[in-house]
């Protein structure tokens, strides 16, 4: 890849980095601890445990539709900084809230951190997008881009495998997770204090593109969204640009969803397969987010994106055949080395490892487009217009698993609506590769 790994010993990077680490980190610690817990002890039904993903899932991104535009505004507005120091003193108290819902096997307790988890989250999106091409040269900002994502999806996969072993099997068939919830206030307070070492962003005094709302804060809500949405999506390449990652988005929501019910209804997995199936999705974004920047060369060009889409399709269509065609369990769960014995399993890992290395391909580039293409000033109203889209998409995502399940569609056949939205993101994808590279 383009070496960008100095900005690995660089204060203008690396703070921020560890920063988002342990935020990303912490969301899938205690996402995938609460969704283990529930869906392994708490649930007996096929189709709630589908649901209670389903809902989950929605629960998180809604903040992200309600709220994207004051926090883009907020982040223009002030220093950059301040915000993340806020939020991630915030995160300590969600996560003492959340540590309680899982001590004590509340669910609702459960979801209510989760959607501030999701608040906390919505606040801190556009800051770390929005502070690397203030803070990098012209030329570091893809690579900066790709180190980020890289770092999130290994955060994802050290987070989720860590929430898949804290959450315990009792001698007595039940669970606990008091492991999980220390772990989860743990990692809050590492997050806040590397927060104290990003340096200064403060506003950036640039001419703002004509219709862009002017930088300052509009607390009605919804008003602020549509201003904001209209004001950028009237730019062709940032409509193509924010559509192809929103399409992006909610079939990833779909998908990451499924694994969980997908591992025990349809693989018959414990819990240890279902994480080993997370970890290797996290792990498969990461490598192919370091992969396209080589393939790039620190250029930002959406010119891999539709085959980065169709190859991503491809694969999650040959994993809903291996899903189909999978033999039914006999009754009780296997764990990761049983699950292994079987040679198709081996296939099962390969393709999954497939659909996330062609999804990191494809997104990467476009957020990187979406930061260099505006001026400094509006970078992350830029990026939390694009969240306020990503955000409806995956809970209309969202709602549609929820509508699907109840209709009796099966786990396995989910698939098929996943992989048949791939074609449209190649499609959005190769409009934006020919209007801009």
């Amino acid at each position: 890849m383009q070496n960008v790994t100095h900005l690995l010993r660089s204060r203008r990077f690396l703070p921020l980095f560890v920063t988002q680490f342990c935020n990303a980190f912490n969301d899938n610690l205690f996402r995938t601890a609460m969704i283990m817990l529930v869906i392994y002890g708490v649930y007996r039904s096929e189709a709630q445990e589908a649901a209670f993903s389903a809902i989950a899932g929605g629960l998180f991104i809604l903040p992200f539709f309600l709220l994207s535009a004051l926090s883009g505004q907020l982040a223009d507005a002030i220093d950059k900084t301040r915000i993340v120091r806020a939020v991630k003193n915030a995160e300590i108290g969600i996560m003492l809230v959340g540590a309680g819902g899982l001590m004590l096997h509340n669910v609702p307790l459960m979801l209510v951190a989760l959607t501030a988890m999701g608040v906390h989250s919505t606040f801190f999106g556009p800051i770390k997008y929005a502070l690397l091409p203030q803070h990098l040269e012209a030329d570091e900002v893809l690579g900066g881009t790709g180190l980020v994502e890289a770092g999130t999806y290994i955060a994802i996969l050290g987070g989720t495998i860590l929430g898949g072993i804290l959450v315990v099997e009792q001698s007595d068939g039940s669970y606990h997770a008091g492991l999980a919830a220390a772990g989860v206030l743990v990692v809050a307070v590492l997050g806040r204090i590397a927060g104290q070492f990003v340096p200064p962003a403060p506003p950036v005094d640039e001419p703002e593109d004509e219709g862009f709302p002017a930088r300052g804060l509009d607390w009605h809500i919804l008003r602020a969204s549509i201003r904001l949405v209209r004001a950028t999506l009237h730019i062709p390449r940032l409509f193509l640009a924010i559509m192809a990652i929103s399409f992006f988005w909610a079939i990833g929501a779909v998908l990451a969803a499924q694994f969980p019910p997908l591992v025990k209804n349809v693989f018959n997995g414990s819990q240890s397969v279902a994480t080993l199936f997370l970890a290797i999705f996290s792990v498969g974004v990461a490598v192919g987010s370091l992969v396209i920047n080589r393939l790039l060369k620190g250029e930002v060009s959406a010119r891999f994106a539709p085959a980065s889409a169709l190859l991503m399709g491809a694969f999650v269509f040959v994993l809903y055949l291996l899903a189909r065609t999978w033999p039914q369990g006999s009754g009780s769960l296997i764990d990761v080395s049983v699950f292994l014995t079987n040679k198709k399993a081996w296939w099962v890992i390969a393709t999954l490892f497939g659909v996330a290395v062609a999804g990191g391909m494809f997104v990467v580039p476009l957020y990187a487009f979406l930061t260099t293409t505006v001026p400094k000033s509006e970078t992350a109203r830029t990026v939390a217009a694009n969240n306020i889209v990503n955000a409806g998409a995956m809970v209309l995502g969202a709602v549609l698993l929820l509508g699907l399940t109840w209709l009796g569609v099966s786990i396995a056949g989910t698939l098929l609506l996943v992989s048949a939205g791939t074609v449209v993101s190649a499609w959005l994808g190769w409009k934006l590769h020919l209007a801009c590279d």
